[in-house]
């Protein structure tokens, strides 16, 4: 792995794989539950196809072909139609640490508001510290509860930022 052979890109049909093992290796390795969260989501296998609309957007982190990560931006379901949420935003152990994360989060708020949302709400889990300490850093504020319904009831972690 090197600088030179990481991307950050829009997810392609050959992604869905590599992406959905990412995914749900975090779940296990930061001890998240697995129902109520992305983990037992429907779109967790399909990820391309679930983001082929005008008003999404999903990018992956590519390193040579392999899928170390990714993170979107999807409307909030059954809310505001100027509220997007950032969704499904999680790292392989092997691009932590060294800033991909944040320039992927920062992509997609670019993208949130070159989609014309007002408003960004992001739901994560409390065992995901230093994500949300990059949320903070970007001016998300904590929520006391869940905004839209977005099915994920084992989240514990609320936030929204105005654009």
């Amino acid at each position: 792995m090197s600088k030179e052979t990481i991307v950050i890109r829009k997810i392609e049909a050959k992604d869905n794989v590599q992406l959905e093992e990412v995914i749900r290796g975090c779940f296990h390795e930061f001890k998240i539950p697995l129902e109520g969260t992305a983990y037992s989501d429907k779109e967790t296998p399909r990820m391309y196809e679930s983001y082929q609309n005008d008003n999404d957007v999903y990018f992956v982190i590519d390193d040579d072909g392999e899928i170390l990560g990714g993170g979107g931006v999807k409307p909030l379901k059954d809310f505001e139609s100027d509220v997007c949420e950032i969704q499904k935003m999680y790292f392989s152990p092997k691009v932590r640490g060294k800033g991909y994360g944040r320039a992927l989060f920062g992509k997609c708020m670019e993208a949130a508001k070159s989609l014309g949302y007002k408003q960004c709400y992001l739901e994560s889990a409390p065992q995901l510290k230093a994500a949300i300490h990059i949320y903070e850093s970007y001016g998300f504020k904590h929520l006391q509860g869940a905004l839209g319904n977005t099915g994920h009831f084992a989240c514990g972690v609320w936030m929204v930022k105005d654009l």
